[in-house]
C-alpha cells in the first residue's frame, strides 16, 4: 500500500518527539549524576559536602586531639578530611594573643585595650593577634571577649573590654577586622549573658539584646568567621543548646552565616545541633589523656559505649595557677557545667535511629564551617602548619604604643606628673612592679610573652634618663634567692640527694640548675631531691619553685606545696612557660610558682621532683624561698629609701584576688610611704577597680593596667611626660563594692550566688554608669574619665538626621594647655521625653565616641555618626526595636559626668 503524505507526516513528527524525549531523558540523567545539592550555595563548598560520608561530616563538627608528634598544644582541633583535600584546624586561646606551647608576644590586657577608646589600636592588636597566629601555626583564635563587664568579682570580668555595650562592640569588631585582614579566624565569645560567676542565669528581653547581645551584632557586621556559645543558662535553657539566641536572634535577627562552637564542654546534649549549635569542643580526648573519662563526645555517628564507671578525674586542674602568698587562699576551681548533666550513652547515633536528627542538619553545619575555611582561602591553599619567626619589632612597637594610649591618669594634684629635673635628681621607685614590667597580670587564656624582651619601668627610666639619680627598693622580692647549703641536708650530711630515673644518685649542696648559674639539667632529665629543710627561726615561709623547660613539685613534711605540670595532654600549651603561675617570671625569665609555707624553727622534711615537658630544651630548676627575716628587711629598706628621696612611686598590683582590693600588705606600703615622703606617686597594675583607702594622701595615681611585653618602656615614657595620658576608664570605678548593681546586698539576686540557685540581672539596661546614674550615686572616678597633662575646650555642637535614620553630631574640640595630647570625645544620649510603654532607658547612654591627637592651641572640628539601632529600643511588648519619637537631648564631653555639650534634638 502506498503511504499517504498524512501518514509520513505522522511517523516523522512521532520519531522527532522520541528523539526529543531521548535528549531530554539523557540529559536528565546526566544533570542528575553531576548536580550537586545547594547546601551554602559555594559551588566549592557543596561539592566537597557531596563527597563526604556523614562521618567524615561529622569530623568538621567535632574536636579531636592531633598526633602529640605535631600538636603545639592549642585549645582546640579539626582533623579536616585528608582524601578530599580538606585541611585540619587549629584553635588557639586568648584573649588577647595566642596561647600554645611556643612563647608569643604578649599585648596589653584587653581593659587596656578598651581604656584607649581608640578603634585603630583595636584594629592595629587584632594584626599582631593574627600575626602571631600565623607564627604558630594556629588557624582559629578564640577571642575577642566581648561579654560585659557587669560584675567586677567575676572572675573573668578582667578579659572583657568593660561595662559598656558600645564601647565593647566597636573595639571588639575592630579586633576581628585586625586578625582576619591576616587571613585568620576569629571567633567572638561567650554568646550570651556570660557576664557572672553564675551559671544559671534569667535577663528581660530588652537588656539581653541592648546590652549583651549588642556586642555581638558588631562582631556579625565585621564579618567575624564564628562565635562560642557559653557555659551558662539564659532563661532556663544551656546557651549552647539554646534556639531562642542561636537561631531566633543570632541567625534571623542579625543574620550571622558562620558557625557556632561550644564553649570547651558546653555541651550538654547530642540535640543542642537541632537548637543552633554547630561544633563541638573539644571532642573526645586521647585515650591518655588527663581529659579521659571527664570529656566525652555527643556528635558521633558511633554507637555509644557505657558510661565508664566512678567520677572522673580533675588533676588535670593542679596545673592552674595557684594562689600567692599576697593572695587570699581560693579553692580549687570548679568543673562547673563542663561535663555537667549529661549522659555519654546518647549522641548523634541514637537521634538518628529515633528519626530526631536529619542527616541534612549535619551536613549544614558542616557545610558552614567548609564556607568559612574557604572564605579564608584554607581549601585552596592549606595551612602549612609550621612554626614560623615571630613579626616581633613590628608587634612590640603596636604593643608599646597601645600601652601608652591605655594609660590613664586619675588624680595629679600639683601637677606633679610629668616628672620634672628635680625629681629624677633624687626619685625613688617602689615595689616589683617598678624592677620588673607586670605585663599580663594573671595567666588564663593569654599569651604569656618573651620574659627576654620584658624591660622594668626602673631600668626604662634609667636608660631615657641616664643623668637622674634613682633608687630601686623591691619591697616584695617575687624572685628570691635560693635556698642557702646552710638549710640543705640529707641523712645528716650536707646537701640534697638526688636520684634519676636510670638510679644514678649524688649530693647537690643548692637546688639552683639554672642557666644564669651556668649548672642546665639536661633535656627531658628525671629527677627526684630529698633531704631536710631547716628553717632557722619560725614563721611564714615563702617557698618558690622556678622552673623552665621542666615540669616539677616541691612536698614539704609529705604535704604537696607547689608544683606545675603544662596540662600535658590537655589544652594550654604542654609546656611550663615564663609567667605562666604567679604575677610575674622570675628576674631570668623562669616560671615562678610561689607559696607560703608555715615552718616551725627546725628540720622539715623535703621531697622536690623535675621531669621534662614535651618542650625538648635542657630543663632548668631552682629551688628559692624568702624568708620573714628577709622580707622584713626588704620592707624597712623600701620605707627608708622614700624617706630619702625627694620623689616616690610606688608600682601597686592585683591579679583579681581579693575583689575590690590590693592584696598583700601594698595598701600598707603605700601608706608608709605617703607618711614619709608628700611627694608619693602611685602606680597600678591591675585590671579592675580597687579599694584605695590612701588615695587623699598621694599626689598622683597612674593606672597602667597589664600593659604587656613592652610596658617598662610605656610606664617609663608616661612618667617623664614623653607621652600625655589619654587613657579613659572603661568602667566606673565606685567609692565601695556596694554601690555597683550586681554587688548591692540589697538585690542578692543580682549576685553570683543568686537566690534559690538563680542569678536574675534584674537591674536590667542600667549596668555600670547606667546604675550610678540611676541612683544618683557618685563614683570615684565616673565611665570614660581620665585626665590628661593638656586641657581641652568643647563648643559649637550641632545635630542632624542622618540619612540612615541615625544622628550625625559634630563639635569642636581645642587644646588649650600647653602641651600636645590626645582628647577622647565622647557622645551619649538622653532618655526620650516621651516613653513608650514596657520600654525602659537609662538615664544617658553612649552611642558614640572618637579618639584624636591635638597639638597645643590646635582646635578641630570632630564629626561622628549615631546609627539609627541606637536611637532604637527593643520593645517587649512588641517583639520589636522602636524608635521613641519626640525630644532627646544629645549630650557631648570627656566622661560619662562630664558633658558640657547639650541639645534637644526631635527624633522623627
Amino acid at each position: 500500500m502506498r503511504d499517504q503524505p498524512g501518514n509520513r507526516l505522522d511517523i516523522f513528527f512521532h520519531l522527532q518527539r522520541i528523539g526529543i524525549l531521548l535528549v531530554v531523558f539523557a540529559a536528565t540523567v546526566s544533570f542528575t549524576q553531576n548536580s550537586v545539592p545547594i547546601v551554602t550555595g559555594n559551588a566549592r563548598v557543596d561539592k566537597l559536602l557531596s563527597q563526604m560520608t556523614l562521618e567524615e561530616k561529622t569530623a568538621l563538627i567535632r574536636g579531636a586531639f592531633e598526633d602529640p608528634a605535631t600538636n603545639q598544644g592549642q585549645a582546640g582541633y579539626l582533623t579536616g578530611v585528608p582524601r578530599l583535600g580538606i585541611p585540619p584546624l587549629r584553635m588557639s586561646d586568648g584573649p588577647p594573643g595566642v596561647l600554645t606551647r611556643q612563647p608569643s608576644q604578649a599585648e596589653t590586657a584587653t581593659m587596656g585595650l578598651a581604656a584607649t577608646f581608640s578603634v585603630k589600636d583595636a584594629e592595629d592588636n587584632g594584626a599582631v593577634i593574627g600575626r602571631e597566629a600565623k607564627s604558630l601555626g594556629i588557624d582559629v583564635v578564640l577571642e575577642p571577649f566581648i561579654n560585659i563587664d557587669r560584675d567586677i568579682t567575676f572572675e573573668r570580668g578582667y578579659n572583657t573590654y568593660g561595662e559598656d555595650p558600645v564601647l565593647t562592640g566597636a573595639m571588639g569588631a575592630a579586633l576581628i577586622r585586625g586578625i582576619q585582614a591576616q587571613r585568620v579566624m576569629a571567633q567572638a565569645k561567650h554568646y550570651v549573658a556570660y557576664d557572672s560567676e553564675a551559671s544559671n542565669i534569667f535577663v528581660d528581653p530588652q537588656a539581653l539584646r541592648e546590652i549583651y547581645v549588642a556586642p555581638f551584632v558588631d562582631a556579625v557586621n565585621a564579618g567575624v568567621s564564628s562565635i562560642m556559645c557559653s557555659y551558662n543558662k539564659l532563661n532556663g535553657t544551656y546557651a549552647c543548646g539554646n534556639r531562642e539566641t542561636l537561631i531566633d536572634i543570632l541567625r534571623n535577627e542579625l543574620g550571622f552565616k558562620g558557625f557556632v562552637t561550644s564553649d570547651w564542654g558546653a555541651t550538654h546534649a547530642p540535640s543542642f545541633i537541632n537548637n543552633g549549635l554547630d561544633m563541638e569542643m573539644p571532642g573526645p580526648p586521647a585515650k591518655d589523656s588527663p581529659l579521659s573519662g571527664f570529656a566525652f563526645s555527643f556528635f558521633t555517628t558511633e554507637k555509644p559505649e557505657p558510661a565508664p564507671p566512678g567520677k572522673p578525674g580533675t588533676s588535670v586542674f593542679d596545673a592552674f595557677p595557684s594562689t600567692i602568698p599576697e593572695e587570699p587562699k581560693q579553692a580549687q576551681p570548679d568543673s562547673g557545667d563542663i561535663g555537667s548533666d549529661k549522659d555519654p550513652r546518647v549522641n548523634f547515633w541514637n537521634l538518628l535511629q529515633l528519626g530526631e536528627l536529619k542527616k541534612e542538619t549535619i551536613t549544614r553545619a558542616a557545610g558552614r564551617v567548609l564556607y568559612e575555611m574557604d572564605k579564608f582561602g584554607y581549601l585552596e591553599h592549606p595551612p602549612d602548619h609550621q612554626i614560623h619567626p615571630h613579626a616581633t619589632e613590628e608587634n612590640a612597637r603596636i604593643i608599646q604604643k597601645t600601652a601608652e594610649d591605655a594609660a590613664v591618669l586619675l588624680k595629679n594634684d600639683g601637677d606633679i606628673l610629668p616628672l620634672k629635673a628635680a625629681d629624677l635628681a633624687s626619685l625613688a621607685m617602689i615595689g616589683p612592679g617598678a624592677g620588673q614590667v607586670v605585663a599580663i597580670g594573671t595567666a588564663g587564656e593569654r599569651s604569656l610573652g618573651f620574659p627576654w624582651r620584658q624591660v622594668g619601668p626602673y631600668a626604662a627610666m634609667k636608660k631615657f634618663a641616664p643623668e637622674a639619680k634613682i633608687v630601686f627598693a623591691v619591697d616584695d622580692d617575687m624572685t628570691g634567692t635560693a635556698i642557702p647549703a646552710s638549710a640543705l641536708s640529707h641523712d645528716g650530711q650536707p646537701g640534697l640527694l638526688r636520684t634519676e630515673k636510670s638510679g644514678a644518685a649524688q649530693v647537690d649542696t643548692v637546688l639552683d640548675f639554672t642557666k644564669k648559674s651556668g649548672t642546665l639539667l639536661p633535656a627531658n632529665a628525671e629527677a627526684k631531691w630529698t633531704g631536710t629543710l631547716t628553717a632557722p627561726s619560725a614563721g611564714s615561709y615563702w617557698i618558690y619553685l622556678q622552673l623552665l623547660g621542666a615540669a616539677g613539685s616541691v612536698n614539704v613534711d609529705g604535704k604537696l606545696v607547689a608544683g606545675a605540670n603544662g596540662m600535658r595532654g590537655a589544652v594550654h600549651g604542654d609546656t611550663v612557660l615564663g609567667g605562666k603561675d604567679g604575677l610575674m617570671p622570675t628576674t631570668d625569665g623562669l616560671d615562678n610558682i610561689r607559696v607560703a609555707v608555715d615552718l616551725a624553727a627546725g628540720a622539715h622534711s623535703l621531697e622536690v621532683t623535675v621531669e621534662g615537658d614535651t618542650s625538648n630544651e635542657p630543663e632548668q630548676i631552682r629551688l628559692a624561698w624568702m624568708t620573714p627575716a628577709q622580707r622584713k628587711a626588704d620592707h624597712e629598706a623600701a620605707i627608708a629609701a622614700a624617706r630619702a628621696a625627694k620623689t616616690a612611686v610606688v608600682f601597686v598590683w592585683t591579679r583579681g584576688n581579693p575583689d575590690f582590693g590590693l592584696p598583700g600588705d601594698q595598701d600598707k606600703l603605700v601608706e608608709e610611704v605617703a607618711a614619709v615622703n608628700r611627694n608619693t606617686i602611685v602606680v597600678l597594675n591591675v585590671s579592675q577597680p580597687i579599694a584605695m583607702p590612701w588615695l587623699d594622701r598621694v599626689k598622683a595615681v597612674l593606672q597602667m593596667w597589664w600593659p604587656g611585653d613592652e610596658g617598662g618602656w610605656a610606664t617609663s615614657n608616661v612618667l617623664l611626660g614623653k607621652v600625655s595620658p589619654a587613657g579613659r576608664l572603661p568602667f566606673t570605678w565606685g567609692k565601695r563594692l556596694e554601690d555597683y548593681a550586681a554587688t548591692d546586698p540589697k538585690h542578692p539576686e543580682r549576685s553570683a550566688k543568686g537566690v534559690n540557685h538563680a542569678t536574675t540581672f534584674s537591674e536590667g539596661v542600667h549596668v555600670g554608669y547606667r546604675w550610678f546614674d540611676k541612683q544618683k550615686t557618685t563614683p570615684l572616678f565616673p565611665f570614660g574619665y581620665g585626665l590628661s597633662y593638656t586641657n581641652f575646650d568643647y563648643s559649637r555642637l550641632t545635630v542632624a538626621p542622618a540619612s540612615d535614620g541615625g544622628l550625625d553630631v559634630s563639635f569642636q574640640v581645642k587644646n588649650v594647655g600647653s602641651a600636645a595630647g590626645d582628647e577622647v570625645p565622647q557622645v551619649y544620649l538622653g532618655a526620650p521625653e516621651q516613653r513608650p510603654n514596657g520600654v525602659d532607658f537609662p538615664v544617658h547612654a553612649l552611642v558614640a565616641f572618637d579618639r584624636l591627637r591635638l597639638d597645643a592651641s590646635e582646635s578641630r572640628t570632630v564629626s561622628v555618626h549615631v546609627p539609627l539601632r541606637r536611637l532604637q529600643s527593643w520593645s517587649t511588648a512588641e517583639k520589636k526595636w522602636i524608635k521613641p519619637p519626640g525630644a532627646r537631648e544629645v549630650l557631648v564631653g570627656g566622661s560619662s559626668r562630664d558633658l558640657p555639650l547639650r541639645a534637644k534634638f526631635a527624633i522623627q
